[in-house]
């Protein structure tokens, strides 16, 4: 796999692979054109594969806050089309990485020391790599460690980043510009907190510990005395990445316990810890030898208040949908609808949010789910691309939903995709 000598650190420098990168979406699209004149049949397919290419390259390159909102729209099979949500998911754990003596860099000025000073073996080519950061394999005392470093000037960069990718985000996906600012001041916050690896190794063994008794669910060690702010080192599960695992031939009844642990796992962090692994994507699970869920990925974590808590989880209640005044307050609790909508708006809002929310409640309707089942998502996909596709929510001036929501929606989403690519049966009763 090709490695960076180098990342673009500076606002300048950053900027203007930014821009770069506005110029050459602009010449795929004059190309398009051109080749729509000759011939009006021709489809947008080898556009989208020429943008998800080049914008993919540029993230990468750039790595950081850019490149993860690339992931983030990859999970989303509403939003994008087919070929920007492989090439994006290459971020999930598959991003070209860093050369080592970037990574001896960021050992020297943490550590004082190389990694050959500090562990027994290292590798000098990451194992794996993803938009904040990147995995080395060590030996230290006869065990295994898992090293992730941080890329270089990614914590610095999330803001402007964030900044700089909203007009691609706007202009090429049709997203509501202030759906976008609602979302993305919510992303802004859980990046910023994911670029501090001393935050993540206190979550990581404060939420593993708690979490030890859910069945079938596993978690590394970690060793603070050799992590900091940038670089954090745990046990090595082997075992192989959930990416590699999905769509493959299981053993009778591995999947359905590989998705029971992950459905248990969510469950417990939702009601129980309040404070919820965010990141449900590919990249952040081991299946172990013997399937069970290894969760090796603190770096997302969403705190869920007391307050948010109680009005969500009504949405779950199964009169809900039955009792007109609980249903418009709870709806209006989380800004589904306003007081000050339209009677038009209103009539129209409460009905697709109560086709919503009777979809995406629809597992909890009863004691065992199939996540195989197509007929439910392709109910599920074809609402949300229609939802993707409404003039009346693009063209909103309020914001549907509350912030507090945007990555409790955004792991179910997750959660739900990942049981339906295992073709999981789990139990889900409420």
């Amino acid at each position: 796999m090709k490695e960076f000598e180098r990342i673009p650190v500076t606002k300048v420098q950053r900027a203007t692979k930014f821009i770069t990168t506005g110029a050459k979406i602009g010449t795929n699209y004059l190309k398009h054109y051109g080749k729509k004149l000759m011939n009006p049949d021709v489809t947008k397919d080898e556009l989208h594969a020429s943008n998800a290419n080049d914008i993919y390259n540029s993230l990468s390159e750039l790595k950081g806050g850019a490149l993860k909102v690339a992931q983030m729209l990859s999970m989303d099979k509403n939003l994008l089309p087919t070929a920007y949500q492989q090439k994006f998911a290459m971020a999930q754990y598959s991003a070209p990485p860093l050369s080592y003596p970037l990574v001896v860099k960021t050992f020297q000025n943490h550590f004082g020391k190389s990694p050959e000073q500090i562990f027994e073996t290292f590798t000098r080519q990451a194992v794996n790599a993803a938009s904040m950061g990147q995995v080395h394999q060590a030996t230290l005392n006869g065990k295994k460690l898992a090293v992730k470093i941080q890329y270089p000037g990614v914590g610095d960069s999330v803001k402007s980043d964030l900044a700089m990718v909203k007009p691609i985000a706007l202009s090429m996906f049709n997203l509501n510009p202030v759906e976008y600012d609602e979302f993305i001041k919510e992303v802004e916050a859980r990046m910023l907190e994911e670029t501090d690896y001393s935050l993540e190794l206190k979550r990581s063994i404060d939420l593993s510990q708690r979490s030890r008794e859910v069945r079938n669910i596993v978690f590394p060690h970690y060793y603070p005395e050799y992590s900091c702010a940038k670089i954090l080192t745990m046990d090595w599960l082997d075992g192989k990445m959930l990416g590699e695992v999905i769509g493959k031939e299981l053993p009778a009844g591995a999947a359905d316990k590989i998705g029971q642990a992950m459905w248990d796992f969510y469950h417990f962090q939702m009601h129980q810890l309040r404070a919820v692994h965010a990141d449900p994507h590919p990249g952040n699970f081991i299946i172990t030898n013997d399937y069970k869920l290894g969760v090796i990925d603190f770096g997302c974590v969403k705190i869920i208040p007391d307050e948010f808590h109680n009005i969500y989880f009504r949405l779950l209640d199964e009169d809900l949908l039955k009792d007109k005044k609980k249903r418009d307050f709870v709806f209006e609790q989380l800004r589904f609808v306003y007081p000050s909508d339209t009677a038009k708006e209103r009539e129209f809002f409460m009905g697709i949010f109560t086709k919503l929310v009777e979809l995406l409640a629809r597992p909890f309707r009863s004691e065992v789910f199939d996540f195989s089942n197509d007929d439910y998502f392709n109910e599920l996909f074809s609402f949300g691309e229609n939802l993707a596709n409404m003039k009346e929510l693009r063209e909103s001036k309020k914001a549907r939903g509350v912030g507090e929501a945007i990555y409790i929606n955004r792991t179910y989403f997750g959660l739900y995709n990942i049981l339906h690519d295992l073709k999981a049966t789990v139990k889900t009763g409420y």
